[in-house]
């Protein structure tokens, strides 16, 4: 069991939990995961170890509220203890001293961009961070992103903060204006990565996006995270979740995604069904 150390709310449906994880605190690395399930009853979700203090033994996990598990889990306390938490999980970031990087994140995706960005700035990178969301309210991690970033550039649909538009315009803007980077990291919703790491991978930035398919053990066993990466078949949870963006064939992924969300719908309306019966 993990106790929930400490819980914040990030914007409406975003959640920050740190967690007593003593083991997994001191092993983990930037890009790692944990698979957790909340209570008994509960699917097993991964979520990206957003932060880490091994001395404090305590991992901070950020998660959006979409289904049932992430509401069960999001209704939790401070003190409550998580029933099952495994990790860390994936293979880690490749970091070394890359150069100039470009780090663009989407909504909750900030969340497992935002160790990577540390990492690089502790590798001596000069790192530019790229952040978008539908508005300024759900822009997460800002802050934090600034005091690792040599630049941080914001993006909202609506124009609430930062520029209007999304990440996409601002790298675009960045080409334009004669920067060049070496390397990119990508991480978001799944059409934003597509479409970014085609404007990063024809700009000849080698990218690297984060992906997040269904997954259940962590360990490749089940199969359920396969993605083709190339001409391959990869299992993110022990593969990645990290890979080439160039490479990985999104159109199969975002079928994949959509697999069971007839059955996740279905499940979050009888989770409501029974909340509104216990009232």
């Amino acid at each position: 069991m993990a106790v929930i150390k400490k819980k914040e709310r990030l914007s409406d449906s975003v959640w920050r939990f740190r967690l007593s994880a003593p083991r997994i605190a001191k092993k983990r690395v930037a890009g790692q995961f944990v698979i957790l399930r909340p209570t008994e009853n509960s699917e097993r979700i991964p979520l990206t170890i957003a932060d880490a203090n091994a001395e404090g033994e305590w991992i901070e996990i950020i998660f959006q509220v979409v289904g049932k598990t992430t509401m069960v889990l999001a209704a939790m306390n401070e003190g409550d203890s998580i029933l099952d938490l495994a990790g860390p999980l994936g293979k880690p970031t490749h970091i070394e001293k890359f150069g100039k990087c470009v780090c663009i994140g989407g909504g909750v995706g900030v969340a497992p961009l935002y160790p990577i960005i540390s990492a690089l700035h502790a590798a001596e990178n000069d790192v530019t961070s790229i952040l978008g969301a539908r508005n300024k309210d759900l822009i997460i991690l800002q802050n934090e992103v600034e005091k690792v970033s040599d630049k941080t550039l914001i993006a909202t649909d609506d124009g609430s903060a930062g520029k209007k538009g999304f990440v996409s315009d601002l790298f675009n803007e960045l080409v334009d204006s004669g920067e060049k980077f070496d390397t990119a990291f990508v991480i978001g919703p799944v059409f934003m990565m597509k479409a970014t790491a085609a404007l990063t991978a024809a700009a000849g930035i080698k990218t690297y996006a984060s992906l997040n398919p269904i997954m259940i053990d962590g360990t490749g066993m089940c199969g359920g995270c396969r993605v083709t990466v190339g001409s391959e078949t990869k299992f993110a949870c022990v593969d990645g979740p990290e890979f080439d963006a160039s490479l990985i064939d999104w159109d199969e992924m975002i079928n994949r995604l959509g697999s069971y969300r007839s059955f996740e719908d279905l499940a979050k309306k009888e989770h409501n069904c029974r909340l509104e019966g216990a009232k």
